[in-house]
């Protein structure tokens, strides 16, 4: 009886916010944010004219920002999961809250990578584990009410200066049509150096832990010539076959990054097209946002499925044998 009393309570609520998000998307037109491949610069002039001595120009990007607060975020979760976890050793056993929950998480990917890669799961699983979290963390971010629309204005073939903006003017329409909108912070998987830096890593440490499965005949995955003067034929096709290994390893680089980078991205301009076209609708952009959140988590899934096999199948010998871990 409690519930049915409760439900129209909350109808009248969403009803509400939906005829105000109607009626303030029609009197107020915000500025638009500008749809880039490439990060936006939060300031225009660059922070040092030669980074490192021969990286070029460094600018600040709005995905630097975001960078930084998922690490800080990350390391306040880290903190309170190890808080919870003492406490329960000190009482009943039972880890409580973030404990239970982080735990939780933990096992059953640790279960994964150990139906997966068998003995060597204590070897994989740490990079397993840190990668998909950190990408469905650095996904499921960019959800939070702010992220991408709020930013600072940037002329865009307009007679005024930027510096000549004081005060507010998210809601002036006629700023619409001279200044687009770089947005304070950015999801950080629709950067490709972010991408690109997590690709890097994952198929590195690919290649260290099957050199630590298997010694130097890992190299041997690359460079079959065990059958070449026995049998020439079969030797010469082994070889071939091992020089598509490696151009197969290298291009895992390309589809880690980009898989990541185009998926996210593509939810960017979904969202951006549907909120142009029925901004005044306020539920149907919200709806995509739901699914933009279970886009994130199918990505961060996958990457970091795709990482743990990799480098179970790294740890295989060639042709299925398994080599004792050095």
């Amino acid at each position: 009886m409690e519930q049915e009393k409760r439900r129209p309570w909350r109808r009248w609520v969403v009803l509400v916010l939906m005829i105000a998000g109607f009626i303030l998307g029609g009197i107020f037109v915000p500025v638009q944010p500008e749809i880039t491949v490439a990060a936006e610069k939060l300031i225009l002039e660059p922070i040092s004219e030669n980074f490192l001595g021969f990286a070029g120009p460094f600018y600040l990007v709005n995905t630097l920002p975001t960078l930084a607060v998922t690490l800080v975020l990350l390391i306040v979760i880290a903190f309170f999961t190890n808080r919870s976890l003492k406490n329960s050793q000190n009482t009943d056993l039972v880890p409580r809250g973030i404990g239970n929950v982080m735990e939780a998480i933990l096992e059953m990917l640790y279960n994964l990578t150990e139906g997966s890669a068998g003995k060597y799961a204590k070897m994989i699983f740490p990079w397993f584990a840190t990668i998909m979290i950190y990408v469905l963390f650095a996904n499921l971010l960019k959800l939070i009410p702010g992220f991408e629309s709020i930013g600072v204005l940037h002329p865009h073939g307009g007679e005024h200066a930027a510096s000549e903006l004081h005060g507010w003017h998210l809601y002036n329409p006629e700023l619409s049509k001279e200044y687009v909108l770089a947005p304070f912070f950015r999801g950080i998987s629709v950067d490709l150096n972010f991408t690109v830096s997590l690709a890097l890593i994952s198929v590195v440490m690919i290649q260290v832990i099957g050199f630590r499965a298997q010694g130097l005949g890992y190299l041997s995955k690359f460079f079959n010539t065990r059958r070449m003067f026995k049998v020439p034929f079969f030797g010469a096709m082994d070889f071939l076959v091992g020089l598509l290994e490696l151009i197969s390893e290298v291009s895992k680089i390309l589809s880690f990054a980009f898989r990541l980078f185009g998926n996210m991205f593509a939810g960017i301009v979904l969202v951006a097209i549907v909120a142009g076209l029925l901004g005044k609708i306020s539920i149907l952009p919200a709806m995509i946002m739901m699914f933009e959140l279970f886009v994130g988590v199918i990505q961060a899934f996958v990457f970091g499925m795709l990482t743990m096999v990799f480098m179970a199948q790294a740890t295989q010998g060639h042709g299925g044998e398994e080599h004792a871990e050095h």
